[in-house]
């Protein structure tokens, strides 16, 4: 149905060499009336390097929700509009879900211009299973809901992908540890950028690194799966012993504690019938 109505373009840029952003995505930008960007600092770097001037509106997680009905003002008004983050494709961990569920659900013209992304580009490299793989982004800084998405991929066989900000590195090896045992890692570090590096480590080590040394940069953590997720119907299961369980949860890394709970969850037992038979442990 032709209209008068304008389009919103959600295009993706470089996240880290000014290079890696399309032909396409900068003829988007260049044709656009406004660009809503989530940080107009950042995104000023980028339309100053390709001589683009365009007005531009400020669009984040703190006011998506209420910019939503001047987009829409703007696109009944015949205004094309471009999205962008800060780097990379927006949506992903990135503002702008609301905006989209918004103007799709309403029929609202909506075209994406693909581009790189952090999380491909570190599983790609990771040297791990790629086949199959989960995007976490960043784990929740609420601890009770962190403690349940942990309990609940501690038995994911696919490759795991997480982002992380540098000065929360540590706790969130720490925690992986803790509830996946000593997986093999691959820490991704400053993807594209001058010192764009690929750590291939095991976690216990990796918390042993940045405790010693620290680390710098944005973060990609790509997590090995479960390798050996025991299943309740498994007849061998049913004829070991709990304790013997509970000794080969440790040997594969969790501490005891996750052991018992992991052993008893998959059992349909309390953790303290558990327990009794594992004291001597």
């Amino acid at each position: 149905m032709k209209n008068n109505k304008g389009k919103l373009y959600i295009v993706g840029t470089p996240i880290g060499n000014l290079a890696d952003i399309t032909l396409r995505a900068i003829e988007t930008l260049k044709k656009v009336d406004v660009i809503l960007a989530e940080d107009t600092r950042q995104t000023l770097k980028l339309l100053n390097y390709f001589n683009i001037q365009k007005h531009m509106i400020s669009y984040h997680r703190h006011n998506e929700d209420e910019k939503i009905e001047k987009v829409v003002e703007l696109i009944e008004s015949g205004k094309d509009l471009a999205l962008v983050s800060d780097a990379g494709m927006p949506i992903i961990s990135d503002p702008g879900q609301n905006l989209i569920k918004y103007l799709v659900t309403n029929n609202y013209n909506v075209e994406v211009i693909p581009g790189v992304t952090a999380l491909i580009t570190g599983v790609v490299m990771s040297g791990l299973d790629s086949t199959r793989f989960t995007f976490e982004g960043f784990l929740s800084v609420n601890k009770k809901q962190r403690k349940t998405r942990l309990e609940e991929l501690q038995t994911e066989k696919r490759t795991m992908i997480f982002y992380e900000a540098p000065h929360k590195l540590l706790a969130t090896l720490q925690d992986l540890y803790k509830y996946f045992g000593n997986r093999n890692i691959c820490i991704a570090r400053e993807l594209t950028k001058i010192h764009e590096e690929y750590i291939y480590t095991t976690l216990l080590d990796a918390i042993k690194m940045v405790e010693e040394n620290g680390i710098k940069g944005e973060i990609v953590l790509v997590v090995e799966g479960e390798k050996n997720s025991l299943k309740a119907s498994d007849e061998n299961i049913l004829n070991t012993s709990n304790k013997e369980l509970v000794l080969n949860e440790i040997k594969a890394g969790l501490d005891k504690k996750e052991a018992i709970k992991k052993i008893a969850k998959l059992k349909g037992l309390t953790k303290n019938e558990v327990y009794q038979e594992c004291i001597d442990i």
